[in-house]
């Protein structure tokens, strides 16, 4: 989620995995996929900005959640067998 500003100053936030396409006409205009429109004061490169940062977020708290790689190896006992 991330923190944007309306036209009319209100507070939002905005789930930025529904974000389809933002365009600059003049106004930011964030294009939804489910359609709906949002028209926010922050620029285009702004929204880009805090979307790829809240993803980066996200990012670092799953590999820091991940546990290590495993170092399993096989018995030795096991890989001799035949089947």
């Amino acid at each position: 989620m991330i923190h944007l500003t309306k036209l009319n100053n209100q507070p939002m936030v905005l789930n930025s995995e529904l974000v389809e396409f933002i365009e600059n006409k003049p106004d930011t205009v964030i294009t939804l996929i489910t359609g709906n429109k949002v028209v926010v004061l922050e620029t285009t490169e702004e929204v880009i900005d805090r979307i790829v940062e809240y993803r980066r977020r996200v990012m670092a708290g799953i590999c820091t959640a991940l546990p290590p790689k495993s170092t399993w190896q096989p018995d030795d006992d096991n890989s001799s067998r035949s089947h």
